[in-house]
């Protein structure tokens, strides 16, 4: 099966997981009439107990698999090019963006916008912010890569999905801001349920739309990496530099490589 080929399992496996944490935490979130139905803040469905309970532990464990693809990303691209300087900094770079945005991720997930606004805005920030960046790296090295080792249609379609996030971040910041900034009353943050008659309803359904937006722009670039990474697999090697624990001496028997999740292809 597809999946089954290389390490393709892990953006799939990411994506799936994290659209399975909006949907679980949004429909239990109506269910009790925490939040209106109509595009509200992906935040808002993990803002009340029991759904934030969910939401949390469902994007925690999100965070983890986003490293590991991240991870994965970066080895096979340092892997393929081995001696390009321009692509190695990338490369780097990519990692480190990639990994503030899932640590944004995680904040966003334990602190809620109605508990502790500022660290959860932080969290936002590095999550959209960083991970936006890193589409952007990654976008870049696709066309450095190009034509020997990337195809052209892989940069274009990862070209298009940047400049989806881009146009769905501009709408959001833009909207939010004036939102935020006009006289369209008090506590925005603290608000959950937003009727058609309220001032800057307009505004805030902009600003829903384009999150959403923006985060299946994500899961769509995730999915890009799910033919590179059928080519790929890992492998942990084990050396023993002594017969026991305690042993200093030189260890005659070899040393241990097993499969790490994957065989190879």
């Amino acid at each position: 099966w597809w999946f089954q080929q290389g390490l393709s399992f892990l953006p799939s496996a990411l994506v799936i997981w994290t659209s399975a944490a909006f949907i679980f935490s949004y429909i239990t979130a109506v269910t009790l009439h925490h939040i209106d139905p109509a595009l509200p803040y992906i935040s808002d469905t993990g803002t009340l107990a029991p759904e934030k309970c969910l939401f949390g532990a469902m994007l925690n464990i999100a965070a983890v698999l986003c490293i590991a693809t991240i991870y994965v990303r970066y080895k096979q691209v340092h892997a393929l090019s081995p001696e390009e300087n321009v692509i190695i900094k990338l490369n780097k770079a990519g990692l480190v963006l990639g990994i503030l945005s899932c640590l944004g991720l995680s904040v966003v997930a334990n602190f809620q916008k109605t508990a502790l606004f500022a660290a959860h805005v932080s969290g936002a920030v590095l999550t959209f912010g960083m991970g936006s960046l890193y589409m952007f790296v990654q976008t870049i090295l696709s066309y450095q890569m190009q034509p020997k080792i990337h195809g052209k249609q892989v940069f274009w379609i990862r070209l298009l999905l940047v400049i989806w996030c881009g146009v769905s971040a501009f709408s959001m910041l833009t909207c939010s801001s004036i939102l935020h900034s006009g006289n369209f009353g008090t506590d925005l943050e603290q608000k959950l349920h937003w009727n058609p008659e309220d001032k800057g309803y307009v505004l805030h359904m902009i600003t829903t739309a384009a999150e959403w937006s923006m985060s299946f722009s994500f899961f769509g670039f995730f999915l890009t990496y799910i033919r590179d990474f059928q080519k790929i697999s890992l492998r942990v090697e084990a050396n023993l530099h002594g017969l026991t624990l305690y042993d200093t001496a030189p260890c005659p028997i070899n040393s241990e490589r097993t499969r790490l999740l994957s065989r190879d292809i």
